[in-house]
């Protein structure tokens, strides 16, 4: 094995204790602060369940596939998450939905993007074992996202969303486990 196998071993294994951590149901109350100043903030809650899922599931598969995957179950691990969430202070109707989640290396591919339904990747690293950086691009824009674990009951969210090199829309999520 070279040492670049091991380097993404070790990553993945860091990543899919990570995952593990994650599983289960969480409230998450959120705050979308658009840097323009005449768009108000948005306050989000939602509850969000994240199942963590083994390599050769049919969602792993189907998220292989979507990518185009020569080997639809190359994926080792991922999660399925799911939310539904209601808008504080505006006319916003309640939403919900979910996307898959897989990893392979030091790429996250998703079935879908924040703001695309098409599937897109992202670049991660773990730079300690509870905090986990994604970085994705599509469309012109960047999101960078930081999910960091604070013990077993709460973890903490951040998304800076980018377009032409500008900051758009800063995300703060605080997260707290339900079971």
């Amino acid at each position: 094995m070279t040492a670049v196998q091991i380097a993404q071993l070790s990553l993945e294994t860091l990543a899919s204790e990570f995952f593990q951590k994650s599983a289960g149901s969480w409230n998450s109350q959120r705050r979308y602060y658009t840097l323009k100043p005449e768009v108000a903030t948005q306050e989000v809650n939602s509850i969000i369940t994240v199942e963590y899922l083994a390599q050769g599931c049919p969602k792993l598969i189907e998220l292989a596939k979507s990518h185009h995957f020569e080997d639809e179950t190359a994926l080792p691990f991922g999660s399925y998450v799911t939310w539904e969430s209601s808008y504080t202070g505006t006319s916003r109707k309640p939403s919900k939905g979910s996307t898959v989640f897989g990893v392979l290396g030091n790429i996250l591919y998703r079935d879908r993007g924040f703001a695309t339904k098409d599937p897109v990747k992202a670049i991660y690293s773990l730079p300690n074992p509870q905090t986990l950086c994604l970085r994705t691009e599509y469309n012109g824009s960047v999101f960078e996202e930081e999910i960091k674990l604070i013990g077993e009951n709460y973890r903490t969210r951040q998304t800076i969303i980018s377009r032409a090199g500008q900051e758009m829309m800063i995300g703060q999520y605080l997260e707290k486990r339900i079971n």
